[in-house]
């Protein structure tokens, strides 16, 4: 299994929590499915489905965040409360006020939430004690903030701090297009978004296109600048860098597939391949910490 995409956070390195104590921690907000009369339920569920909260392999952890949300759009409840104050008037000979088709509204939805749909989601994180690493597999920052909030009120005095470089991201990401160089490591792929920093917000971007120094220079040279960059580490793994640290799009090339083996179980395969995420990820994320500067201190 391979995260898709990484919202990243610092711990020390190392981190002397074991498995044993992150599995004790958890355990009291363990998952369980939403009842008829709950809209959201969260918790931590097994990552194997074998009752276990944490599953390591060689060190690394990984821990799950389920999410069972009941589906009531506003539109529907809005619907069934114009039915029956339609009813209501009728019977009374006046419109309900705007305070009793408030009340009205409230009890139309707690009378449609047992009977609506429930969506299932999960959220992977994967913790690296030894290096310090703490990775939310998350698009948007709002998911990676409902796992950190979950984890820092399970674990107690939790030592987690957000992710920060020495140099802006953008300015980097900017001079490397400007020079046409990309860092020891690296190489620019085919994908970019150029945006300009005045109130006209405008935005240019590039997708699968060859990315000519000539048309990006005067991109940069008329005000833009590099928001998001697609890349690729070592040959191992593409992915793009955004302004805001986050790491999207990743994908694990052939040369690590060719690392796989078909003969393996389904447990095997999966341990087999987070110990090579965790291992390759980690190595690549240092990597970028490093072209963009070094760790900003506090």
């Amino acid at each position: 299994m391979w995260f898709k995409n990484l919202q990243i956070y610092r711990l020390p390195a190392p981190w002397a929590y074991t498995p044993e104590q992150l599995e004790e921690a958890l355990a009291p907000m363990r998952f369980a499915p939403a009842s008829s009369n709950e809209l959201l339920r969260q918790g931590w569920d097994s990552p194997r489905g074998n009752g276990n909260l944490v599953h390591t392999v060689n060190k690394q952890m990984l821990i799950l965040l389920g999410t069972e949300k009941k589906l009531l759009p506003t539109s529907v409840i809005n619907q069934v409360a114009k039915a029956k104050a339609a009813e209501l008037e009728e019977a009374q000979g006046f419109a309900p006020g705007k305070k009793a088709m408030k009340e009205l509204k409230e009890r139309v939805a707690d009378e449609l939430l047992p009977r609506a749909f429930s969506i299932r989601s999960n959220v992977w994180t994967w913790i690296d004690p030894v290096n310090g690493w703490l990775v939310v597999d998350a698009a948007s920052p709002s998911k990676a903030d409902d796992v950190i909030k979950l984890l820092l009120k399970a674990v107690d005095r939790m030592p987690l701090e957000s992710l920060r470089v020495q140099r802006s991201p953008v300015a980097v990401m900017t001079a490397w297009l400007e020079m046409d160089e990309a860092p020891h490591g690296f190489t620019v792929d085919q994908d970019t978004e150029l945006r300009a920093t005045g109130e006209s917000k405008a935005a240019v971007r590039y997708v699968k296109h060859t990315l000519e120094p000539d048309d990006i220079r005067r991109h940069i040279a008329a005000g833009k600048q590099c928001t998001r960059l697609a890349m690729t580490w070592n040959d191992k793994i593409s992915f793009v860098l955004t302004e805001s640290l986050a790491i999207k799009g990743i994908k694990p090339l052939d040369v690590i597939k060719e690392n796989e083996t078909s003969t393996r179980n389904d447990e095997e395969r999966f341990d087999n391949d987070m110990m090579l995420m965790s291992g390759e990820l980690s190595q690549m994320m240092a990597d970028i910490v490093e072209a963009l500067g070094g760790e900003a201190k506090a």
